[in-house]
């Protein structure tokens, strides 16, 4: 967002802003003192489900996402919304619910917002919270010999757009909303417990795209084993029909060249490695002295967890069709649909 603006404001200038004005991040970071740093964010967009309360739940907990990937707790939020003339107030305050019930959930506070008209409804969150200057997660701390950990599955982006075009299976929808809804803060705290510095929740740009901003902003390699990436139950299915939203083939024009694929790796798995997510999961960069006591603590507390690929000192993406050796997950009971993609079909 700041790169035609770049000149305008040199970070030397700015000693206390710690993360904002140099490679991308999932959000600005501001010195306050030694032990503490404000960081802030914010999200919004159009509905993806037909339900307004858990449409505002949905774009809460993605918002606070973002927060969380930078090991921060949240504490303060403002709504953003931009809706129609005509918009149903019922509907209005079943948003505000969603998103208000979700930001409690979450420890925080819902302090107000804004709101304008539009024809479109567009909703989401400025969200604040505070972290250690000398613990946060960026993009930039992933190192060689890192074991990639995912904490949600992929496959929102496929299924969403299925069921705006009114296609998709009532308990693929289910399966989707209970992941979408799910906060990121257990996940965020055990990251910190264990040493981790690198970070990325998994949204917009895809595992891909955001895998791939992790790998150049900490100069090194990922290595992704297809096998053992988790997708939700139907998220082939739709994927093979071609619901896939406007963003994934976004992703994949930009990011598909930095990114090899192992022969006999087909198309449809290609493209959903590139599908666009919504309040996906944390992608964490573990070191692997930490990892068996990450993922034991991750089993006891029902978090869940897949040990993905690998980061290699080789810049770029590498996917390949082989399943992670030692493949560890640590998924809780609602994980029960989630599925693993052959590396092709």
């Amino acid at each position: 967002m700041l790169r035609p603006l770049q000149d305008l404001f040199r970070p030397e200038d700015y000693p206390n802003l710690l993360v904002g004005l140099g490679s991308p991040d999932d959000a600005a970071v501001w010195k306050l003192d030694d032990q503490r740093a404000l960081v802030v964010t914010t999200d919004f967009f159009t509905p993806i489900v037909d339900d307004a309360y858990v449409y505002g739940a949905i774009a809460a907990a993605n918002a606070l996402s973002d927060l969380y990937a930078m090991g921060a707790t949240p504490f303060l939020a403002l709504n953003v919304a931009a809706l129609p003339a005509d918009f149903p107030p019922e509907l209005t305050t079943e948003i505000l619910r969603g998103a208000a019930e979700k930001v409690r959930e979450a420890g925080a506070v819902v302090a107000g917002g804004h709101t304008i008209r539009d024809a479109e409804p567009k909703f989401g969150l400025v969200a604040l919270g505070l972290c250690r200057p000398d613990r946060m997660l960026t993009k930039a701390g992933a190192r060689p010999g890192d074991v990639l950990v995912l904490t949600k599955p992929l496959g929102s982006g496929v299924t969403t757009t299925a069921l705006k075009a009114q296609k998709a299976i009532p308990e693929d929808v289910d399966e989707a909303v209970a992941w979408m809804s799910r906060l990121n803060a257990p996940a965020s705290r055990l990251a910190l417990e264990h040493g981790v510095m690198g970070a990325t929740d998994v949204t917009g740009f895809s595992l891909l795209g955001h895998g791939w901003e992790m790998a150049e902003a900490s100069g090194v390699g990922l290595r992704i084993h297809l096998p053992s990436v988790p997708f939700l139950a139907g998220a082939r299915g739709y994927a093979e029909q071609g619901f896939f939203p406007g963003g994934s083939a976004d992703n994949q024009r930009y990011f598909g060249r930095r990114v090899g694929f192992a022969p006999g790796i087909d198309e449809c798995s290609q493209k959903l490695l590139f599908d666009a997510q919504t309040s996906g999961g944390l992608l964490l960069a573990v070191p692997e002295a930490s990892l068996a006591g990450f993922m034991a603590r991750a089993s006891e507390a029902g978090m869940p967890a897949w040990t993905i690929g690998i980061v290699e000192r080789i810049p770029g993406i590498r996917v390949v069709g082989t399943r992670l050796e030692g493949a560890l997950s640590a998924p809780p009971p609602s994980a029960r649909n989630v599925r693993f993609l052959p590396a092709s079909r």
